[in-house]
């Protein structure tokens, strides 16, 4: 019996010592101005009713894809819409250091009045934003910001939409 409370303890020990280990910090995203204020803002575009509903729009001033040389990595931009559910951006072949962004209008002036932006998780290379609400009447649109040692800076970005 003192044998198996001994076994039991240190298995209890093992578990709790490995439970508390550090991990990898995640990316967070950060929001400015009034994000979240509109219906699906500081969701994903996962949620159920918006997944699978999203898609390149082909008429976005610009194109709805763009790329841009950081690292030696050629980093793809890609602006993604519902008419359900709003927008977002995705980024791929992106080191750590580099974001996405997306800028929301809500009165069609062009003028960013909220934004939401996610950064490239350690082990990864790709980072997608929670959703924008391009609806009615109100725009997106999306850009690649990286970073070093220099600074920041916007190295992509689509046109309004």
């Amino acid at each position: 019996m003192k044998r198996t409370m001994t076994v039991f303890a240190a298995l209890v020990a093992a578990v709790v010592a490995f439970c508390l280990q550090p991990s990898a910090a995640q990316a967070a995203p950060y929001s400015s101005g009034n994000y979240g204020a509109l219906a699906y803002e500081g969701s994903y575009p996962t949620i159920a009713g918006c997944s699978g509903t999203f898609f390149l729009p082909y008429d976005v001033p610009r194109g709805s894809v763009q790329y841009a040389a950081w690292q030696g990595r050629q980093v793809k931009l890609e602006f993604y819409y519902s008419n359900r559910c709003g927008a977002y951006g995705r980024i791929s072949n992106a080191p750590q250091g580099c974001s996405v962004i997306v800028h929301r209008d809500s009165n069609g002036d062009r003028i960013s009045d909220g934004a939401v932006s996610e950064s490239v998780d350690p082990g990864i290379d790709f980072a997608y934003t929670k959703m924008a609400n391009n609806l009615n009447g109100r725009l997106a649109k999306a850009g690649l910001v990286c970073r070093d040692v220099n600074g920041s800076w916007a190295l992509a970005y689509t046109d309004w939409y």
